[in-house]
């Protein structure tokens, strides 16, 4: 199923590419409903563990209206439920090289991610927070303040928000 503002996202996220009409055509097209996409132009995405990202996912809705786009990879399977592995957080161009952060990848310049198509059920990439459409990204400082209290509670072992 697809959304108004869906749309709006499918175009934000394709000026990306190299050939954004070739991407989209292809993409609509795709039985998997994902496309690759190059990090770096539009966006840089920071990788997180999926049992540090979600926690720092749940902060970050505490501490601003709408954060930006948000991937959550659900490839594991245990005990037959379905495991999220890895969450990636959209910032601005140019956060990957600059970001210092134990167990924190950055896919930047030089980087391509696997992107689902907003609205649309795909297999182990999805969207936990889609694009707007109006290029809202997350704030690299408040995504790291969230990932530092997101840590601090699991130390502690205190629940999240």
């Amino acid at each position: 199923m697809t959304f108004p503002g869906d749309k709006t996202a499918v175009e934000w996220l394709v000026s990306a590419a190299p050939d954004p009409d070739a991407c989209r055509w292809a993409w609509e097209r795709n039985p998997l409903g994902v496309t690759l996409l190059p990090a770096g132009r539009r966006w840089d995405v920071l990788i997180t563990p999926g049992a540090l990202g979600l926690p720092a996912l749940d902060v970050l809705a505490l501490l601003v209206e709408r954060p930006g786009p948000v991937l959550g990879d659900f490839p594991a399977v245990r005990r037959g439920r379905t495991a999220m592995t890895r969450l990636g957080f959209f910032v601005p161009p140019g956060t990957a090289s600059r970001w210092v952060g134990t167990g924190v990848r950055g896919a930047g310049r030089g980087s391509w991610i696997v992107v689902p198509y907003p609205g649309r059920a795909t297999g182990g990439v999805r969207w936990l927070v889609a694009p707007d459409g109006r290029g809202t990204l997350t704030d690299p400082a408040v995504l790291e303040l969230a990932l530092h209290e997101a840590a601090a509670r699991a130390a502690t072992g205190a629940d999240t928000p």
